[in-house]
């Protein structure tokens, strides 16, 4: 049975062998459910942002397309006019070599002239030409990978009616185990940063603290909602750097710090696929984005099997 399955099975109470499951039995129905979600969401996250990248950069290379085939064609045009002119001067000067007694050494010198400049204008051209088949060629590799991930891209989106009736049933659980508030607890059982630090950690620990208590929506980096590499990614910005929404993005563009050298701001990451992250905030704690019906909250960072440890910057 599918976890979806058994969460079904815990709405409708078949099955079940008390009527009333505890808390800590529905947190873990939760969590497991959420582990298959969060992975699409961050999917989606990856091959759209790849997606509009790959589009910005086939409308740059395509600006730099356009002048390129307008100077190759004007070049072009050009030598075509000296092929004609080739051509015109040579039935000309036979007609004064037989009539007016010009040497062929005359007409050879005039026919010499013309094939020099329709040669110096080729050569001015081969650059330009060959630029411009450079950038067509990268054009034409680029729109086959935006074809490829606009399908992708297309295929997730179409899974989002769907995740959302999964998202339905996550936050009925919820419901079901703590009443219609929303939210687990506390979201904020103790100081947030729980250390304060200067600088661009500090400051970013502190915009996610700020942050406790916007509900969470997938493939959200705010204002008014986050998802987990969202918020991460909000916060960073208030502190003046950047990241990318997807969370191996934010693994790959941050140094490995150990749990030892943990300070506020630092970026923890959950799952041997790296697909949730949270901020440190200090003393154990961090800001997450933890699912889909809950909001923005503080946790320990021992609540998830942690893959590692990352510092922005």
């Amino acid at each position: 049975m599918t976890v979806f399955a058994a969460a079904a099975v815990l709405l409708t109470g078949a099955g079940v062998a008390r009527a009333e499951p505890s808390p800590a039995e529905l947190e873990k129905q939760i969590d497991d459910m959420w582990n298959q979600l969060e992975p699409i969401i961050e999917q989606y996250n990856q091959v759209h942002g790849q997606l509009k990248e790959n589009q910005a950069k086939a409308a740059g290379l395509q600006k730099q397309l356009q002048p390129l085939e307008a100077q190759v064609d004007a070049a072009m045009g050009k030598i075509g006019d000296i092929a004609v002119r080739q051509y015109k001067l040579g039935r000309v000067t036979t007609m004064q070599v037989l009539l007016s007694g010009a040497t062929p050494t005359d007409m050879i010198d005039q026919l010499a002239m013309v094939n020099a400049i329709a040669r110096s204008e080729r050569a001015q051209i081969a650059g330009v030409a060959a630029a411009r088949d450079k950038l067509a060629t990268d054009k034409q590799a680029l729109d086959v990978l935006i074809n490829q991930q606009s399908a992708q891209d297309a295929d997730l989106a179409a899974k989002k009616a769907q995740i959302e009736g999964k998202v339905a049933e996550l936050q009925k659980l919820r419901q079901q185990a703590y009443g219609s508030s929303g939210a687990t607890g506390e979201l904020k059982p103790v100081a947030c940063p729980v250390d304060y630090l200067g600088g661009p950690g500090g400051t970013a620990a502190k915009k996610a603290c700020e942050l406790i208590g916007k509900p969470y929506v997938w493939g959200a980096t705010g204002p008014k909602s986050y998802d987990c590499s969202g918020l991460t990614l909000a916060a960073w910005a208030a502190a003046g750097v950047t990241l990318r929404h997807y969370t191996k993005w934010q693994w790959e563009d941050a140094k490995a710090v150990s749990r030892a050298d943990l300070r506020p701001g630092d970026l923890v990451f959950f799952y041997s696929d790296l697909h949730h992250v949270g901020l440190y905030v200090g003393g154990g704690w961090m800001v997450h984005a933890p699912t889909s019906g809950d909001y923005v909250r503080m946790a320990k960072l021992d609540g998830r099997p942690i893959a590692g440890y990352r510092r922005p910057g």
